[in-house]
């Protein structure tokens, strides 16, 4: 079965390595960077996919599905599950959903093991000279995706603890940002002034924050807590409604259930939406005003300009969660547009900190230039 699950990840990583090989990119390397990220970004709108599904479950071992490399193999145990349970876990369907998830997640280990074998051998072919194929960042991520696979087990053999889910969801998106950053190492960067190598502590808090709130995001939707405050802006018609912080914020505990056993009362889910939605607000407004500043500076502005936009397509798509009772395809948006904005931050944060200082009139030149020849960036 394991070798089975290994050629499968193989398959679905040759169409990314595939296309990578016959790009017209001189840069192979840097190509296969971006394509990889590309990759995580819709393991993770997957993932958030399959959360938002409840088919986390969808075949409740691993790695395979009850003990075979595919549903279709297992079909007779996941149509006996469906049977005596027909809305529980275990359904064809979420057993196809679940399994899906997990080859896009086998390939991403495949392509990071791309990268890091690539870099050790022209780190060791130019004997070291070539900075953008040093070795030690491409081989933490893939110390980092085993430690994602080894959470993304315990999902499931712990049956979906809020805290393992939670941690699962931001160990992904530390992944996506760490190829963020190996991207960001790998293009060139139209140089930036003064003013915005200023941002760069700003913008390391705005990344902060985001993070925190992601974490509050996670634990809303691993609780499944979207819809305890169904009203805006009020939560069930004040200001501050009725909370279980106590209940709401034990991280050890099984999903729907209090540390000590009992069935979570619903004012701990009403804490935990009250907390999430409330913090965005610091967060939209933090975010905004970084944006704005960013759009002074030549180097950042693209950036900045993105910032705005899907800061306000967050908010949107989190304020239709609530308005139209938590319709599956925008809340798939809204998980897909925090990892969006994580991507952005951390490329700004690279930017305000290595792109090149922009000096004088021969580094206005030096701007232009830039623009015509460097690959288009975020």
């Amino acid at each position: 079965m394991l070798i089975q699950l290994a050629i499968m990840g193989l398959l679905v990583a040759l169409i990314p390595l595939t296309l990578t090989w016959v790009s017209n990119d001189v840069n192979k390397y840097r190509k296969l960077v971006w394509v990889t990220l590309f990759l995580t970004f819709d393991l993770i709108m997957f993932g958030a996919f399959t959360r938002l599904t409840d088919s986390g479950l969808g075949c409740p071992d691993w790695p395979g599905c009850y003990g075979h490399s595919n549903p279709l193999l297992a079909h007779e145990h996941i149509s006996a599950a469906q049977e005596a349970m027909p809305t529980g876990p275990v359904t064809v369907a979420k057993a196809w959903i679940e399994m899906i998830h997990r080859y896009l997640a086998m390939a991403v280990g495949v392509l990071i093991i791309t990268l890091m074998v690539i870099a050790w051998r022209r780190w060791i072919k130019s004997r070291h000279i070539e900075i953008k194929f040093r070795p030690w960042f491409p081989s933490a991520l893939f110390l980092f995706v085993c430690l994602q696979g080894a959470f993304g087990a315990w999902t499931v053999t712990m049956k979906l603890q809020p805290i393992i889910v939670t941690i699962h969801l931001l160990l992904g998106l530390t992944l996506l940002a760490m190829l963020a950053w190996l991207g960001a190492q790998q293009n060139e960067h139209v140089p930036v002034s003064a003013l915005g190598r200023a941002l760069a502590w700003p913008a390391l808090i705005g990344m902060l924050l985001l993070v925190v709130q992601i974490a509050l995001g996670g634990w809303v939707s691993t609780n499944y807590a979207a819809l305890a405050c169904n009203d805006f802006p009020l939560c069930h018609g004040t200001v501050i409604p009725q909370m279980d912080f106590e209940n709401g914020f034990t991280l050890w505990r099984h999903l729907g259930k209090t540390a000590d056993g009992e069935y979570l009362p619903f004012p701990a889910l009403t804490a935990i939406h009250w907390v999430h939605r409330s913090f965005a607000f610091v967060v939209i407004a933090y975010v905004a005003w970084l944006a704005h500043k960013a759009l002074k500076d030549a180097g950042l502005r693209k950036t900045g300009r993105w910032l705005l936009i899907v800061i306000a397509l967050q908010l949107v798509t989190g304020l239709s969660t609530i308005y139209l009772n938590w319709p599956l395809a925008i809340a798939v948006m809204h998980n897909g547009g925090a990892a969006l904005l994580l991507l952005l931050l951390v490329m700004l944060n690279y930017k305000a900190r290595y792109a090149p200082l922009a000096e004088g009139k021969t580094a206005r030149i030096s701007v232009l230039r830039a623009g015509e020849n460097t690959a288009p960036t975020i």
